[in-house]
This record gives C-alpha cells, structure tokens and sequence, in this order.
C-alpha cells in the first residue's frame, strides 16, 4: 500500500481548497501510514541554461505503530527532465534504485531497500534532480523579466501530523545582480518578502522559512528576474496545458461542485484577493527598496546623510523633501520666496558641497509647470533611492536601521539636555534633519520647547519670507539680559517653540498639497520604480500571474491552467 500525494494549484479560494479535498485518490484515505515531517528543505537552482535543479531534503520521523517507509515519490515541475541526473541519499548512503514514479506523474521514486524508515525510526532522505527543463514562462507584467514559480510537495492528510520546519530557497542564475529579482507574494504564515542573501558560489539567493508549516499542504513561491540571463529558446511561449491532465483523466474538477455554489465561491475568492492586494498594496508603497543582500558579517553602513537614512528608515516622502529644502536653505543655496505655492529662488552660482540629490531637487524647481516640477522631483528620488541602496549593497540593513535610530536618539538627547534656551537652540539646530526622523517630530519639539522660546537660526529668514519681513520693523527685534554685565544685548529672533513647530509641520505638508500633489500616489510612482509590487502567485481562476515554472500535469490538477509547481512525492 502507497501513499500517494496530489498536487494541485494553491488559490486563496474555498474553491481550490474543496477540489483538494475532493480529488485526492480513494486510496489516500485508507493509509496506515502515520509519520511526521519535522523538516523539509527545498534548493532551487535556476540555472544560466534555462533550466533548474531541485534539492529536497526530508527528515522522516515514523510512528511507532505504522509500517516501513519503504519508497520516497518526488514530484517534478515538468516531464522534461533528465532520470540519470537524479541522484538520492538517505543519512548520507547512495540510494541506486532510482525510477520514473508509478504514483507521481511526473515523479521519481526512489526505493530506500534496506534502510526503509522502520516503526519508531527517522531517516532523513535527500534527492536532488539536476535537469529539468521547460520550467522559465515570460513574465506577463514585463516583457525583459522571467517568471519562476515552484510549489512544495506534500503529503496526504491524515498520513502526516504535527508542524515542519521548512525552508524555500532560490538560487538565481550566477550572473543575477543583487537588485535584480522581483519576489512573488507568498502565502500566509510565510514571511512577506523573502530573505536574499548570496550563497557559497556567489549566486544571489532569495529564502522564505516557515518553522510553522505543514507537511500535508502545498506552499507556493516565486520570482522573476531578467530574462537576458538565459536562452531566449530555454523560455516556454506557449501556454501550459490545460486542467484535467494527469492522473485525473481530464475530468473537470468544477464538476464536484454544485453549479449554484460556483458563483459564491468564486465572488468570496475575488473579494479575498481585492482585500489581501489592497492591505499588501498599500504597506509596499512606503516600502522604496526591495530586499537587498545582508551579509552580517559586514555590518553597519556609517556615513549616510539624514536624507540617505530617512529613505533607508522608510519616511514618509514629503518629510523627506522638506529635509531636502531646509539642506539647500542651510547651505545658502535658495530662499524661499514664497510658501504657498512654494516657489524657490535659486543661488548663482551654486555653493561647493551639494549632494547629487540636493542639486537634483534645486534643477527641479527650476521647473515653471507643476507637472514638469512634479515629474523631476520623482526622477530625484528614484535616483535617491537607487544610490541609498547602492550603498547598501554587502551591508546589514537591519544594523543599519538600528544604527541610525540610536543617533536620532542621541540627537533629541542633547536638544533635551541644553539648560538654557540659546544652548537648546543651538543643539536643535545642529540635530534638526536627525531629529525629523523621529516619527513624533512634531509632538516632540513642542514638549522641548513648552516652557520657552525657539531662538531661530541665522537660515531661518531664507524659509519663512514673512518673518524676514517682521525683523526689518523697528520694534520687533528682541532683546536678552546678559547675566554677566546686566546689560541689555541684541539677541538671535524668537518664535513661540509650538509656532516654530507648527511652521515645519505646515512645510511638510504644503510639500504634500501644493508641490508633489496626493502624496501617496507621489510616493507609489516612486516605489513602482525602485520595488515594483510583488505578484500574486495565483489568482482566483488558479492562473499565476506572473508566468509560470512549469507546465506539466500533476497528480490530480484541479481548476488551474497547468500545474506551476514541482509535483508532490511522499513514502510507500
């Protein structure tokens, strides 16, 4: 008696889950097996041929009261593959019996002979199949990219129990550069967006874990990457075939259904997948860089700008551009000559030291037509988002991140320590782009300087063109006590600490309202461009979006165009 394991396409629909449940051969329900799963990882290796290699390995722990784990069915992405490149171990022997699978289609089993799994034992089994071909489909949403798509195999309900620890890694072809790959979403109880790192051989590699998951369901996972890194002739045109192929003999599978419920089915999957796109979307869009390599080994980034550190700390766009505004009005580099609409008046010649991006934003405004201006500051950022993760590249981004949060902190501790409020000043405005990257800026500047004034500093004038005016009056300009002498002294102009406050925060929003316009459409024309959105692994009809890895019938394939995934193994 084996145990046989089907394959189906993983959709977010009951739809999908009943024809699972519905399909599976008669046989599945009658097993004695009964064992548990506690790991199993998967490597694929996309290669620069067009093709892939798969590497399971399994660890297999046998209840005490069922019988021997005698075969191991592993199923295969497509049916071109090549048999003698299948080799298998188990606890690190050879394994020679090795065939085309009589219950997986397409599959190998492999035979475990003498060292079955016996009651009460564990046997940890590994098969790496190392050519398989027809497994790259265009990518539907860029013409230039790939799409790879593997599902994991599973076992049949009831023979399995308990959770497994399993671990899904790509291994993209060597000449893929980090920031190349686009990650597919994955499903729940899986990371939302994989862990990329480099491996032994240099290749850039993207790894979802889920300590959590289940032996006797399917997981889906994909990715795309530049299609210039493999064959043209390697990557499958053609559609996949179509459902029903396979053990299932063509049999639709929307017959299990009655036709009454297929519509409410169908309505409640596309209702869950507008509401998961809608929550996933928006948490993107303030999302600038896609996940970046993090060797720890090399630690901190030091010597990012505040501009840099609040794009790798993911603040909101318009806080951003306004740090980008006051850095140009420090260095003398504009004025503003008027706030609503902001309008700048540009030094010529420029002074030394300006960053790329702060040149980029002064050439921005520039630009007489909103659209136009508004079209320039995108390319500023994207460039800005670009040369953040440039220099991201071979460091820790969560160090980083840490890093450049204990300096905003250190920054907001000197302002909070100054015992006067010329000193407090003075620190505010030396810590000022750090201290913005508080998320409770404005809240927290207003506490600072409750009890007190804001002397402003000598830049000021050049921000806010109505204050410049109030000093030129004869009776506005302040006065302060010298402890020293008693004597009366000209003193540096003063704002009420919650106006000043108030000032920046109405800076950042006539940024949002009158400069870039809706701000989060602003901010996601820039994320479309430096992290595209992830996509879908399947929709409601069970079609991938994105492409596919494969395009052979699986084990009892239910409402999909072909099975996208290697196909499912298990013990016998």
């Amino acid at each position: 008696m084996s145990i046989r394991n089907s394959y189906t396409l993983k959709s977010i629909t009951l739809l999908s889950l009943l024809c699972i449940l519905l399909f599976l051969p008669g046989n599945a329900f009658a097993q004695s097996y009964s064992f548990s799963l506690p790991e199993q990882f998967v490597d694929v290796y996309w290669n620069d041929d067009g093709t892939s290699s798969i590497d399971y390995l399994y660890v297999f722990v046998n209840d005490v009261s069922a019988p021997p784990i005698e075969f191991v069915d592993v199923g295969v992405p497509t049916r071109d593959y090549d048999l003698n490149s299948v080799v298998a171990y188990i606890n690190g022997i050879e394994l020679r019996d090795i065939e085309r699978s009589p219950y997986v289609d397409p599959g190998v089993a492999v035979g475990l002979g003498e060292h079955s799994i016996l009651p009460g034992e564990s046997g940890e089994v590994r098969v790496f199949i190392g050519r398989v071909r027809d497994v790259l489909y265009p990518d539907d949403q860029d013409s230039e990219y790939v799409s790879a798509v593997f599902g994991t195999s599973y076992f049949e309900p009831g023979s399995v129990h308990g959770s497994t620890d399993m671990r899904v890694r790509f291994h993209f072809p060597p000449s893929v550069q980090p920031e190349e790959p686009r990650w597919h979403a994955s499903g729940s109880g899986w990371p939302s967006e994989p862990e990329a790192g480099i491996d032994d051989e240099g290749r850039v590699t993207y790894e979802w874990r889920n300590q959590n998951a289940r032996g006797d369901t399917q997981y889906f996972f994909g990715a795309s990457f530049p299609a210039k890194y493999v064959p043209s002739g390697s990557i499958v045109k053609e559609s996949p075939p179509g459902a029903g192929a396979g053990s299932t003999g063509g049999v639709n599978p929307l017959a299990c259904l009655s036709p009454g419920l297929i519509p409410f089915l169908c309505f409640g999957g596309f209702i869950a997948l507008i509401a998961w796109g809608a929550v996933a979307g928006q948490r993107r869009k303030l999302q600038y860089l896609p996940p970046k390599i993090a060797i720890e080994g090399h630690g901190i980034k030091r010597g990012l700008t505040a501009v840099e550190a609040a794009i790798l700390l993911e603040q909101p766009m318009d806080k951003i551009l306004t740090m980008i505004l006051f850095s140009v009005l420090k260095k003398n580099a504009a004025q503003v000559v008027n706030r609503d609409p902001l309008e700048l008046e540009i030094s010529d010649p420029l002074p030394e030291g300006l960053h790329l991006y702060e040149q980029n934003f002064l050439e921005a405004f520039r630009e007489k037509q909103s659209a136009d201006r508004r079209k320039a500051l995108q390319k500023t950022m994207v460039a800005l988002v670009r040369s953040v993760g440039e220099k991201m590249k071979g460091f820790s981004r969560k160090e980083t991140v840490e890093y450049y949060r204990s300096i905003i902190e250190r920054a907001w501790q000197q302002v909070e320590a100054a015992e006067t409020p010329e000193v407090k000043s003075k620190a505010f405005d030396e810590n000022m782009e750090w201290t913005m990257l508080d998320k409770d800026y404005d809240d927290r500047t207003r506490e600072v300087f409750h009890q007190g004034p804001v002397f402003v500093p000598v830049w000021w004038p050049r921000y806010d063109p109505t204050f410049s005016r109030t000093l030129s009056g004869p009776s506005t300009q302040p006065t302060m006590t010298a402890p020293s002498t008693g004597r009366s002294t000209p003193a540096m102009p003063q704002l009420p600490g919650a106006e000043f406050a108030a000032s920046i925060a109405t800076g950042v929003q006539n940024f949002s309202s009158k400069v870039v316009g809706n701000i989060t459409d602003f901010t996601s024309s820039i994320t479309n461009i430096t992290n595209p959105p992830p996509k879908p692994p399947v929709s409601t009809s069970g079609r991938s979006y994105s492409g596919r890895s494969g395009g052979g019938s699986c084990a009892c394939a239910c409402a999909c165009a072909g099975c996208a995934c290697a196909c499912a193994g298990g013990g016998r």
